[in-house]
C-alpha cells in the first residue's frame, strides 16, 4: 500500500483548511494555508475566480480530506468470504 510522501503543506492548501498534518507549525502564523490562501499550483490563484462548485465535487473534496487526514489510500473492501477462503487455503496441508 502506497502512502503520500510529498509536502504535507500542499495537501492543505489544496483542501483549503488546516488538516493538521505538520503538528505545531500549523498553530502558528507560518503555515502555509494562512500565508498562500489559494489552492497550490499554476492555476491555483484563478480558483477564487470560479464558478460554483457541484455537490459532487463538494462531497469528492471532503472524502479527499478524510484521506488525507488519516493517511489511507483509496481501496474497495474485500469481501469476508473471500479472505476467509485464501486463509484456510493458506493453513491447509493437503
Amino acid at each position: 500500500m502506497a502512502r503520500y510522501t510529498g509536502p504535507s503543506c500542499r495537501q492543505c492548501r489544496r483542501e483549503g483548511t488546516k488538516l493538521f498534518l505538520k503538528g505545531i507549525k500549523c498553530f502558528t502564523e507560518k503555515c502555509p494555508v494562512e500565508r498562500r490562501p489559494y489552492a497550490p499550483g499554476q492555476h491555483g490563484q484563478a480558483t477564487a475566480r470560479r464558478k460554483k462548485t457541484s455537490e459532487y465535487a463538494k462531497q469528492l473534496r471532503e472524502k479527499q480530506k478524510i484521506k488525507r487526514i488519516y493517511g489511507v489510500s483509496e481501496s474497495s473492501p474485500a469481501s469476508p468470504a473471500t479472505t476467509c477462503s485464501r486463509r484456510s487455503r493458506a493453513g491447509s496441508t493437503t
